[in-house]
């Protein structure tokens, strides 16, 4: 299914609902750029430090390089709310440039399945790209830790990322290549 197009390219399109087996975030984001020329900066593992908000301390463990198929596995380090968490992710889909997803296997949750879609659409100025993120994921501690304390900072780490995936892809194209070198 296509993802909608977002209300407004300048502000984030989240939304987190409840879902049978626990919560689901979207967010949506239009790209200004070809999808041949954004899914590389998400194939590459290390730019997620990049779009991650500093306060997290978000630092991939896993020594480079990473080769991004189905089945690669990818550690992490970063802090939640101060505490420190070791966190683990699989690949379980690779489709290039359309789609994947990763899955958590070690970490803070019960379940995450975070997938990725890059949907190429018409803009004024050329091929532009709908960005998906739909991540459905369970917790330990119920609705209430939800609503105290998941819920608000998925919305922080998601606008932060909306913010600077926006900021790299509004410089000049050779300067998007540049930072992913």
């Amino acid at each position: 299914m296509p993802a909608p197009a977002p209300e407004s390219p300048d502000r984030p399109d989240i939304s987190i609902t409840r879902v049978e087996r626990g919560y689901r975030l979207v967010a949506v984001q239009r790209i200004p750029r070809p999808r041949e020329e954004v899914f590389p900066f998400f194939a590459d593992a290390f730019n997620l430090e990049a779009i991650t908000p500093r306060s997290l301390r978000f630092q991939i463990l896993t020594p480079p390089p990473i080769v991004m198929s189905r089945e690669t596995i990818i550690d992490y380090r970063l802090r939640i709310r101060g505490v420190p968490v070791r966190w683990r992710t699989e690949i379980t889909s690779w489709s290039p440039p359309r789609r994947f997803v990763d899955e958590q296997r070690r970490g803070p949750y019960r379940r995450w399945v975070h997938e990725h879609t890059f949907e190429a659409v018409p803009g004024p100025g050329g091929e532009e790209t709908i960005m998906r993120d739909q991540v459905d994921y369970a917790l330990p501690g119920g609705p209430l830790v939800h609503r105290l304390f998941v819920a608000n900072d998925l919305r922080r780490i998601f606008t932060t990322r909306f913010e600077r995936v926006a900021a790299h892809f509004a410089a000049p194209a050779a300067a998007c290549e540049d930072a992913t070198r």
